[in-house]
């Protein structure tokens, strides 16, 4: 006589994520990106988009085909990221609500503000030779608030996508 046994998941690892829990972070990140390469482009003192960001990887500017796509790439890794982060408490249930995913979109915008932009990139620039590489830690203004504004931009789609699926 053979016996089957059904598996459950109980929802506390990354092996539990539903793959449309995985698209709605891909397409919000997408979304997010775009209107946060937007603002990059219309609002954001350049070369951010066509020069900065292809630097990264070695890319000579201007070249804004190219810093789009990065951007994009890096819009959908981090809402990926983003799914991965929720599954852990305390949000793993505000995140499956439209009221606590704009508070987590804000969060996870200040968040990637902090680690990428004045942390990260800055130090990137400067290991790859880039000559007009912000300093450590990048804090300056007009440019670290209109990178919180664009971030937190992205990340409330990536946060809403997430919400409507899960709700």
């Amino acid at each position: 006589m053979a016996t089957e046994t059904a598996e459950t998941t109980t929802g506390t690892g990354l092996g539990s994520i539903d793959s449309t829990q995985w698209l709605a972070g891909a397409a919000g990140g997408f979304l997010g990106s775009v209107l946060f390469g937007l603002v990059m482009q219309y609002v954001m003192p350049p070369p951010l988009l066509e020069t900065v960001i292809p630097a990264m990887y070695g890319i000579e500017g201007p070249a804004l085909a190219a810093g789009w796509a990065i951007h994009q790439f890096h819009g959908v890794a981090l809402g990926l990221a983003y799914v991965a982060l929720v599954q852990f408490d305390p949000f793993k249930e505000p995140a499956r609500r439209i009221g606590g995913s704009l508070a987590l979109g804000v969060a996870y915008g200040v968040l990637t503000t902090i680690g990428l932009a004045v942390i990260v990139m800055p130090l990137w620039l400067q290991a790859v030779g880039f000559p007009m590489a912000p300093p450590f830690p990048n804090v300056a203004f007009p440019g670290t608030v209109l990178s919180l504004v664009g971030h937190i931009v992205y990340a409330i789609p990536v946060a809403l996508a997430y919400a409507v699926i899960t709700e």
